[in-house]
């Protein structure tokens, strides 16, 4: 197993070559919304900042080096400051059950995500919903283990993001996989993406569970190491919707789907989806709560 430090170099490493990805996109000139900039809670607009948490990298929406965060979520959340009238930060926390805890503490006033939004995580949390997703498999190029749905990975290493939904359906599989007479499956759970796909290209992992938009972007970037698999199945999973995450009941929700629908209007939202390869993931317009009950 490599040590810390040659993991945390080859993380930084993989990173950064994929901010190479992204072509550069003409947006349109933002402006301060005064309407919706008036909305803002009055601690917001006496601060004059918003703090957006992430839970690591989420590549391409969130590209994570030491302390700045590019990627599709860093380009949209900076032009919703543009119309909103206000900065905003990122700050980075160890997995999704600390980022819902700092947004639900009030010490950080929302996750732009995107976080899936499934109806259990919507008793604590309001979701402001502006992705589509769907869930595959990335495997070693040529798939040796013959990993391409959820009952194919009966007996195999597979990895996933600990606390996110991709971890709960694949635990469920495993129970199946017993129950069916099968070998459980071996779950292994890491705190962000990138480390849980280096864990398939070393070798420690037959395959990583997860959103396709991200594997799909560590695919583009292994340079032929990796591939897709389960691509068009449900897999233990009905329409996904993400978006981002603000406590309960928070008069933000609706501030940003109104925002979010500036930016969709004046084509600024299409054209940093489109930057970051991700326009087959774009919905027509945002919504609260959208999503739908995860798999037991």
């Amino acid at each position: 197993m490599p040590s810390k430090l040659l993991t945390s170099l080859a993380l930084a490493g993989f990173l950064l070559s994929g901010t190479a990805m992204a072509q550069d996109a003409a947006l349109p000139k933002l402006s301060v919304d005064q309407a919706l900039h008036d909305r803002l809670p009055e601690e917001i607009k006496t601060a004059g900042k918003m703090i957006s948490v992430n839970n690591g990298s989420f590549p391409p929406y969130e590209i994570v080096t030491g302390t700045v965060m590019t990627g599709a979520s860093a380009d949209l959340t900076e032009a919703l400051g543009a119309v909103l009238g206000v900065k905003i930060e990122h700050a980075t926390v160890g997995g999704l059950p600390a980022l819902l805890a700092g947004v639900n503490s009030g010490r950080y006033q929302f996750a732009f995500g995107p976080v899936g939004d499934y109806k259990d995580r919507e008793a604590a949390n309001d979701f402001v919903d502006w992705v589509q997703e769907y869930v595959v498999f990335a495997t070693v190029k040529g798939n040796p283990k013959g990993i391409t749905s959820l009952e194919t990975s009966c007996g195999q290493r597979i990895s996933v993001m600990a606390g996110g939904s991709a971890e709960r359906v694949i635990k469920a599989q495993s129970d199946k996989c017993v129950a069916d007479g099968k070998g459980a499956v071996e779950v292994q759970s890491y705190t962000d993406q990138p480390a849980s796909i280096l864990a398939v290209r070393s070798k420690r992992a037959d395959a990583f569970f997860s959103s396709q938009a991200p594997l799909t972007y560590f695919v583009q970037q292994a340079n032929g190491q990796l591939e897709l698999t389960g691509v068009g199945q449900k897999n233990g999973f009905s329409d996904i919707f993400q978006g981002a995450v603000v406590p309960k009941g928070s008069p933000l929700g609706p501030i940003l789907i109104d925002a979010i629908k500036v930016l969709m209007a004046d084509g600024s939202y299409a054209a940093i989806m489109k930057k970051w390869g991700l326009e087959n993931n774009m919905i027509k317009e945002p919504g609260l709560n959208l999503g739908g009950q995860l798999p037991k």
